[in-house]
């Protein structure tokens, strides 16, 4: 008969699953919305770390919700095809020409590259866009900006037959006018109002960064929204945490239970936060 002797990696591995098991409790049948982008794009290993975490998420009875950006793919694109783009106040201008670019980078390479690294990990994933079944509905931001939309309405029907089926989307952050035209909306924005419509219960925003920093650089790991409003009332949050930050503030109000800023460039970030007391960023509660 073979001896086998206990090895500590085995030890402690068996640990980690042992002290899950309050966090899978509470997040059982739980929606979780995600916005992809960053690092967790960056590479086919933290795509494929991603989708097996979204996989074992759906696996454990998480409803995940995956929303993704794509502008360093859009702008790979309009570069090959010689279409310069404009940006006022870091927001692209898109025209006819450049949407047609938008949507084909978003919902044809960036989001089928997800469904499939999603698939390869055993989960049952389908790609969709703000369009489809009118999940998302726009008006024009600004005119100057062109064909970028602010979600107005947002349907979940869709998302909620897809959950139903234990089946995960994967959304491209387009959108559909009134008068049936195509919008682009920002990835964060899109989150946060898909977030809003399902009252989600986390919204995580992958960032590449550690998450909120006070006035002396420390990573804060919990704020509530009225300490959010005060640090970009005297400057502490500034540059891109803002819009992140409205966003967050903007899904809680909407009926979203916390949001999340999170560092995707730590390893497995989603399981960290949700099935650990340790998290990997800085979490947003009302009040």
């Amino acid at each position: 008969m073979r001896k086998r002797e206990m090895n500590r990696d085995w030890i402690a591995t068996a640990r980690t699953l042992s002290q899950a098991l309050p966090y899978l409790q509470r997040y059982a049948d739980a929606t979780v919305v995600i916005k992809l982008g960053g690092h967790a794009m960056g590479s086919d290993d933290a795509m494929e770390e991603f989708a097996r975490d979204v996989a074992l998420m759906r696996q454990v009875g998480v409803n995940p919700v995956i929303i993704h950006g794509g502008g360093p793919m859009i702008n790979d694109m309009l570069g090959r095809l010689n279409i310069t783009s404009e940006f006022i106040n870091g927001k692209r201008v898109t025209d006819a020409a450049t949407m047609e670019v938008v949507e084909m980078v978003l919902s044809g390479l960036v989001n089928a590259r997800i469904v499939q690294a999603i698939t390869a990990q055993g989960g049952r994933c389908v790609g969709v866009s703000g369009k489809d079944s009118g999940l998302i509905i726009c008006d024009q931001e600004d005119p100057e900006l062109g064909l970028v939309g602010a979600p107005t309405e947002v349907n979940p029907r869709l998302l909620r037959d897809l959950a139903d089926k234990g089946i995960i989307p994967v959304i491209a952050p387009l959108g559909m006018g009134r008068n049936g035209e195509t919008f682009n909306i920002n990835g964060d924005t899109a989150a946060g109002a898909i977030a809003a419509a399902l009252k989600a219960d986390r919204l995580l925003l992958l960032t590449d960064v550690a998450g909120v920093k006070n006035a002396e650089g420390d990573v804060l790991t919990e704020l509530t929204a009225t300490q959010i409003r005060q640090m970009v009332s005297d400057g502490t949050i500034a540059g891109g945490m803002i819009p992140k930050t409205q966003t967050a503030l903007d899904a809680i109000d909407g009926g979203v239970r916390a949001a999340v800023i999170l560092d995707g460039r730590a390893p497995n970030a989603c399981l960290l936060e949700l099935f650990t007391e340790h998290g990997a960023g800085s979490i947003i509660r009302g009040q």
